[in-house]
């Protein structure tokens, strides 16, 4: 019988999906700790904002630099061989950096060019990763199996905060790295078990990587921005998002842990980010319970409340209260996650998804990086105070930017069927009126 698409766990029915959200859940464990220890890491080797901004910005800038190229990939062969792949090659680069680490030599120039690689080779999981998910369930399933895959990745994500600061705190930032070598390791083994019949697949028929002879690579990509360019609600978001993720990064991964080691310890800091991922977990239960017919609008108005966290920490609030802001942030944050998700799900092409994905991460990802190299002298130069003001208010603009587009506010899910099913161009569906529209 076919799987209620009522019942929240009906995507667990499907092997290939309960593969998928193990590696992920198993990957992010890991990643977890990996951002807690690497910037201790670094702490405790020079102590310098300016060398943690340039380590953490050599990763992002080559997984922007490559991510074109991981969608094409995972747009060409077998996507969860990708990952495998992928997971492989970012074992074995954290592996390298934790050595370095536990062994004390290393220096910020190796250290900078293992998070390059490290970028690379996440550049290329990414877009496989996402666009693998419609793949594994039918297509009345997804918003389920979005909302599932994410809330068992936050889980873990839990699991892997309070991990890494406790390792950081007792035994040190090299161990944290370790474990997150490892995670990547036993993420590969488990995403090599995912199989995709292409009778099952989410995909229209005919549809897919391995759906006859393949274009170069200059047309392809072509072909993945016209997708992505043709939807105004899909290029303003991720402009948008660029602003607001660069922000983020340089108050959350930058300025939080100088915050931290300045007032209320390491291990409390593991804390506030444990509990932003736990708030994404709830986030994830009350998407598995809520049918707004404006999912995306529901979605991006929730996205106002990341303002909260680097108020927060401007304002030196104390561990428990950055921690309640966390899990509220986490809680708004993961509606948009899933919305943006199934939206994209719904409305491209399966054999096309992830090079819109790419094209997605690339725009969304392009400013991590001058964020975070630029947060140490503007701290600096203004305070890091002033810095975190700013950040705040590029994303409350960011947010109101999103807003102000009428297909964001117009854009209606339509269960199964799929946005596409209404309009045969491929570009979103005139919206029908309904005269329930909750919103966050």
């Amino acid at each position: 019988m076919p799987a209620d698409p009522r019942s929240a766990l009906a995507p667990l029915r499907h092997p290939a999906f309960r593969f998928l959200a193990a590696g992920r859940g198993v990957n992010l464990l890991g990643n977890g700790v990996a951002p807690i220890a690497l910037s201790f890491a670094v702490l405790d080797l020079t102590g310098s904002v300016n060398d943690l901004g340039l380590v953490v910005g050599a990763r992002s800038l080559f997984n922007v630099i490559f991510l074109l190229f991981g969608g094409v990939l995972a747009d060409r062969l077998p996507r969860h061989l990708v990952l495998v792949g992928s997971g492989v090659l970012s074992a074995c680069s954290q592996a390298a950096v934790a050595t370095l680490v536990l062994t004390h030599s290393a220096t910020i120039p190796l250290l900078i060019v293992l998070s390059a690689a490290n970028g690379v080779f996440a550049a290329f999981a990414l877009p496989a990763s996402s666009a693998l998910v419609p793949q594994t369930v039918p297509a009345e399933l997804r918003r389920s199996a979005n909302a599932l895959n994410r809330m068992l990745a936050n889980t873990a994500m839990i699991v892997g905060a309070s991990l890494g600061g406790l390792l950081v705190a007792t035994v040190g930032p090299g161990w944290g790295l370790a474990v997150d070598a490892a995670s990547f390791g036993l993420a590969a083994v488990i995403f090599a078990q995912v199989r995709i019949a292409p009778d099952k697949s989410a995909a229209e028929p005919d549809a897919g990587p391995d759906a006859g002879p393949r274009a170069g690579l200059v047309a392809e990509l072509r072909e993945g921005w016209s997708e992505f360019a043709s939807r105004t609600w899909v290029w303003v978001i991720v402009v948008a998002f660029g602003f607001l993720n660069a922000a983020l990064s340089m108050s959350v991964q930058v300025l939080g842990p100088v915050v931290a080691d300045h007032s209320f310890g390491r291990s409390g800091w593991g804390v506030v980010l444990a509990s932003q991922t736990a708030g994404m977990v709830v986030g994830g239960l009350i998407a598995l319970r809520l049918r707004p017919r404006r999912l995306l609008l529901m979605g991006v108005a929730c996205v106002g409340a990341e303002v909260l966290m680097p108020l927060g920490l401007a304002l030196q609030e104390q561990v428990y209260a950055l921690a309640l802001t966390g899990f509220v942030v986490g809680m708004c944050i993961e509606q948009f996650g899933i919305a943006w998700e199934t939206s994209l799900q719904q409305e491209i092409p399966v054999d096309k998804l992830a090079r819109v994905y790419s094209y997605d991460m690339i725009g969304s990802f392009v400013a991590i990086p001058v964020a975070q190299v630029a947060a140490g002298p503007l701290a600096h130069a203004f305070g890091t105070r002033a810095a975190l003001f700013g950040a705040a208010g590029t994303i409350a603009v960011s947010t109101i930017t999103m807003l102000a587009v009428r297909d964001v506010r117009t854009l209606r899910a339509h269960g199964g069927t799929g946005l596409r099913g209404d309009d045969p161009s491929g570009h979103a569906a005139k919206p029908v009126p309904s005269a329930v529209d909750p919103v966050c």
